[in-house]
C-alpha cells in the first residue's frame, strides 16, 4: 500500500467525520458527510433585523428563495427568483443564483434563467432556482430551474467572459413562446424544450453584473430525465468528479412516469461537463414523486462509498468513480448496498397511493448523513401526496448487498412529514418535521430526548454551532435552542418572511435566508 493512498484515505476520513472547520462552507452541509454541524464559535443566540442589533448586512433577494446560502472564497451565493430585478433588462419570472460580497453584502453578479413555459409542473411558477450552489476554488456548480447543471466563474464577467461557453446572451433569453406557463392538462403528451434563439433575433447582452457560464449540462437532453416541480440538488465534488440526483419526476398527473429509465443518480466530469456515469438500479417507476434527495460519502472500513438515498424510498451505497471512462461511454455506477426504509411499502402501482394519507411509499427529501460508520436519514410519506408517516433512522453503513431488515440500528417516529437533513453533534441528532417540532434524539439508542412544538412548520433543516441549534419555520419564525440533552429554549423572534433554507455558518458569521432578505448575524455589529 503506497504512501499516497494512505493520505488520501486519511484525509477523505477527516473531512468526513469531523464537522466543518472554522471558515468557509462551499456547499450544503459539512464536507462530504452533509452533516448540518459547523465549527464556528461566537455566533449571537439573538438578532434583531428592527434595530439592527447583531446584524452584520442585510441583502434584498427575490420573493420566494428556497436554496440554502453558501458561504466560499469572499463570496455567499443563494438562490432565489426574480421577484426584485436587480438589472431592468431580465424581466419577469426567472430563475436566479445571486452573488454577494461577503464582507457588506453587496449585490456582485447574478446568474438569470428563463423559465421553462411547457408546463408549469417542468419549473414551477417563482420557484426560482433552489438548489444551492457548491464552490470548489474559483468554480461555482448549480443545478438550475431548466435542470441544467451549470459551471460557473465565482468572478462572474468581471475578469471576461473566460469561456469555452461563450453564449450567455442567449442562455439568459426567453426562447420562443416564453410567457406564462400554458394551463396543465392532465396527461399532456409533451416534452420539455430546450433554449433557442427567439424569432425576432432579439438577444440580451451580458453585462458586468452577469454570471460567465463555462460549461452547461442538460440533464433532460442529456440524461433523459423528466423535471418536476423545481430541481433542488445539491452537487457533491469528489476529486474530478461531480455527483448529483437528478430531480426527475411524474410529470403533471402526478400518477405517471414519463421517463422511465432515467437514472436518478449521475456524475460528470468538472472540468467538462461530459456525462460520464450513471445509476443502474431502475429506480424511475417506482418514483412517487421527484428525486430531490443529494448524494453524499463517507469512508467505511478504509472503503470510500457514495450514499444516495432514491425517490423510491431506497438507501444506495455506490463506489465512487475511478478514473473518466472514454469518450462517449457512460458507465454504470456498480452498488455496494441497498437498504429498504419502508420494506412494507407498495412497490409497484405506487401512484396508485396518491392522495392515501393511510399508506403508500416512502420518500427522503433531506440528505443521508453519514457519521462514524452510520447513517442517519429521515423520511416517510410525500408532504404533497403521501401517507402521513415521518421517520428518522439509524443505518449501519458496514454491510454488503441488500442489507434490508440487517442494517437498521434504531427507528424514530415523528408525524406527519418531514424535509429534512439531520444534524449529528456530540452523540446527538436533531431534526424537524412538519408538525412544528424539533426533535432531539439519542444518536446511539434512537431514544427521545426533548421536542418543542414550534409556532410554523419546518422545511428547513437543523443547523448546529457554537453550542446551539438554529433553525426557522415556514410561518417565519426563527429559533435557538441550546445543544444539548436537556431542552432550553435561547430565543426565537419573528422575521416577517417564510424561511425554507437552513441557516449556515462561516467565518464568525450566521447566515439566515428568508424567502425575500439575506442575513448576515454577528455578535456585536
Amino acid at each position: 500500500m503506497n504512501l499516497r493512498f494512505l493520505v488520501t484515505v486519511f484525509a477523505a476520513v477527516c473531512l468526513v467525520v469531523n464537522p466543518t472547520q472554522a471558515a468557509d462552507q462551499p456547499q450544503w452541509g459539512a464536507a462530504w458527510s452533509r452533516n448540518m454541524v459547523s465549527a464556528e464559535h461566537g455566533l449571537p443566540e439573538s438578532f434583531d433585523p428592527a434595530t439592527g442589533r447583531n446584524i452584520k448586512w442585510t441583502a434584498k433577494i427575490g420573493t420566494e428563495t428556497h436554496s440554502t446560502p453558501v458561504v466560499a472564497g469572499g463570496r455567499v451565493y443563494i438562490g432565489t427568483n426574480n421577484g426584485e430585478p436587480r438589472d431592468p433588462k431580465h424581466e419577469g419570472d426567472r430563475g436566479v443564483l445571486m452573488c454577494f460580497d461577503e464582507r457588506d453584502g453587496k449585490f456582485l453578479w447574478q446568474l438569470v434563467v428563463p423559465k421553462r413555459s411547457e408546463d408549469p409542473y417542468f419549473d414551477w411558477p417563482k420557484t426560482g432556482i433552489a438548489s444551492p450552489a457548491t464552490v470548489e476554488g474559483d468554480r461555482v456548480y448549480v443545478v438550475n430551474n431548466r435542470g441544467e447543471v451549470i459551471c460557473l466563474d465565482a468572478h462572474g464577467m468581471s475578469n471576461g467572459n473566460d469561456g469555452p461557453f461563450r453564449d450567455e446572451g442567449a442562455h439568459m433569453t426567453s426562447p420562443d413562446g416564453s410567457g406564462p406557463p400554458r394551463k396543465p392538462q392532465a396527461g399532456l403528451d409533451i416534452q420539455p424544450e430546450t433554449l433557442r434563439p427567439p424569432a425576432d433575433g432579439k438577444v440580451l447582452t451580458p453585462g458586468p453584473l452577469d454570471a460567465d457560464v463555462i460549461w452547461i449540462f442538460d440533464l433532460v437532453s442529456g440524461a433523459g430525465i423528466w423535471p418536476h416541480d423545481g430541481a433542488h440538488s445539491s452537487v457533491l465534488v469528489h476529486g474530478d468528479f461531480l455527483y448529483l440526483n437528478t430531480g426527475t419526476g411524474v410529470d403533471n398527473t402526478h400518477k405517471r412516469i414519463r421517463a422511465t429509465n432515467a437514472p436518478s443518480l449521475v456524475v460528470l466530469d468538472k472540468l467538462t461537463g461530459r456525462l460520464l456515469a450513471r445509476d443502474d438500479e431502475h429506480i424511475a417507476p417506482a418514483i412517487f414523486h421527484a428525486a430531490w434527495s443529494a448524494p453524499s460519502l463517507g469512508v467505511v472500513n478504509g472503503r470510500t462509498m457514495i450514499f444516495h438515498a432514491g425517490a423510491n424510498g431506497v438507501l444506495y451505497a455506490f463506489e465512487p468513480l475511478a478514473s473518466r471512462p472514454p469518450p462517449g461511454v457512460v458507465m454504470k455506477l456498480e452498488k455496494i448496498f441497498q437498504f429498504d426504509t419502508d420494506p412494507r411499502a407498495p412497490k409497484e402501482n405506487v401512484h396508485s397511493f396518491n392522495q392515501n394519507k393511510l399508506e403508500g411509499p416512502s420518500i427522503m427529501h433531506g440528505m443521508p448523513v453519514f457519521l462514524d460508520r452510520r447513517i442517519f436519514l429521515a423520511g416517510g410519506g410525500d408532504l404533497w401526496w403521501g401517507k402521513n408517516e415521518a421517520w428518522l433512522k439509524c443505518v449501519d453503513a458496514t454491510g454488503a448487498g441488500d442489507i434490508t431488515g440487517k442494517a437498521e440500528v434504531w427507528s424514530y417516529p415523528m408525524t406527519p412529514h418531514t424535509m429534512s437533513t439531520p444534524a449529528v453533534s456530540d452523540g446527538l441528532v436533531y431534526v424537524s418535521d412538519t408538525g412544528r417540532n424539533v426533535h432531539c434524539v439519542d444518536a446511539r439508542t434512537g431514544s427521545a430526548l426533548w421536542t418543542h412544538e414550534c409556532r410554523g412548520l419546518f422545511w428547513a433543516s437543523p443547523m448546529v454551532a457554537d453550542g446551539k441549534v438554529f433553525i426557522g419555520s415556514r410561518r417565519g419564525d426563527f429559533w435557538v435552542f441550546a445543544a444539548g440533552r436537556e431542552k432550553k429554549i435561547l430565543g426565537s423572534l419573528e422575521l416577517g418572511s417564510p424561511v425554507t433554507a437552513t441557516a449556515v455558518a462561516a467565518n464568525g458569521v450566521l447566515y439566515v435566508a428568508t424567502m425575500k432578505q439575506l442575513f448576515a448575524i454577528a455578535a456585536g455589529k
